[in-house]
């Protein structure tokens, strides 16, 4: 068969009432040059019977079955099946809307830097509580590649079941890995570390379903402390590589956790504006206010503050103190 340009991988474990209608929207696309790859993780119910189904009428379909073995296992072996230069990300829960391969590709192939593109999504499903609204803004906010990399030690900056990649970045970092935390976001990581470029095309072309039986809301591989000693491993590895000291501003609850979590290397000192907590000592680490801040070039900064506006305000004081954004100081949170 001749070599596809895109090779769509589809894990599925018990997915047999979202199946065939995300299987349908990927058949739907005006990009046609494409194979599906549906990793069967020993599914129980008639998920196996639905993709074989649509497999006998559509030759790009492959279906790939496999005992249950999770998540990162059934996407190792989804890429280990793909024949294409690029790799294309797809939830059995999920609908792709018809353009959203055309628009990635076309995305890749505006700039020839860029290594994974995403899209913007639709969170639908329900109920939608108003933290996951907060993340959908957030996340569909972050379209240029230096907006993403401003994000990327506060989430994942690019929705999963989006992803595009080139195959040869995507080979070049070491594909999908299970380290016991979000296999999305440490390829994402690994991803950064190489210098890949990111894009995203600033539109919606997704639904990105809400359901309490979601992995990523049901794994402890994608709880807070996971993301956090993910976020502590690359940290380590980039922005505070080759720092001696390093100070942590916020000292609320989230900072607490921060504070609670750093090992053998900690903060020198953490920053917080509330004047009760300032001179005290929280878990260890001495509070200081703002202005006792050493300048840039005597400590590299990690925020860990989870206030919705905080932002801002703190990159205010930032500049007033003559720190750049990642140069010298990054948001955790």
């Amino acid at each position: 068969m001749p070599t596809p340009a895109i090779s769509v991988l589809l894990p599925c474990y018990n997915a047999e009432a979202t199946l065939a209608d995300a299987l349908e929207s990927i058949r739907s696309q005006t990009f046609e040059d494409w194979e599906l790859i549906v990793v069967d993780d020993g599914s129980t119910d008639a998920s196996p019977a639905i993709a074989r189904g649509l497999a006998r009428e559509d030759g790009r379909i492959r279906v790939h079955a496999m005992p249950h073995g999770g998540i990162v296992e059934a996407l190792v072996a989804a890429s280990a099946e793909a024949r294409a230069p690029f790799l294309a990300r797809m939830d059995a829960d999920d609908l792709a809307h018809a353009e959203r391969l055309a628009k990635q590709m076309q995305c890749m192939a505006d700039d020839a830097r860029i290594g994974i593109c995403g899209t913007r999504v639709r969170m639908t499903g329900g109920p939608i509580g108003y933290g996951r609204r907060r993340y959908e803004r957030w996340i569909n906010a972050l379209v240029a590649h230096e907006d993403m990399m401003r994000g990327l030690f506060v989430e994942c900056p690019i929705p999963h079941p989006t992803f595009l990649l080139r195959r040869e970045a995507f080979d070049q970092v070491g594909g999908y890995q299970d380290r016991g935390w979000a296999e999305d976001y440490d390829l994402c990581m690994r991803l950064f570390e190489a210098g890949v470029r990111f894009g995203k095309v600033a539109e919606p072309l997704l639904d990105w379903t809400e359901s309490p039986a979601r992995l990523s809301m049901t794994s402890p591989r994608y709880s807070p402390e996971r993301f956090r000693a993910l976020k502590r491993h690359y940290l380590f590895r980039t922005y505070l590589r080759g720092h001696d000291r390093f100070y942590q501003w916020g000292a609320g609850e989230v900072g607490k956790r921060w504070l609670r979590e750093w090992a053998e290397r900690r903060p020198e000192a953490v920053v917080d504006i509330h004047p009760r907590k300032i001179g005290r000592t929280i878990h260890g680490t001495p509070v200081i206010a703002p202005d006792d801040l050493p300048g840039p070039g005597h400590g590299y900064v990690v925020v860990a503050v989870g206030a919705a506006n905080a932002r801002d305000d703190i990159r205010a004081k930032m500049r007033h103190r003559g720190r750049r954004e990642l140069e010298h100081y990054v948001f955790l949170a």
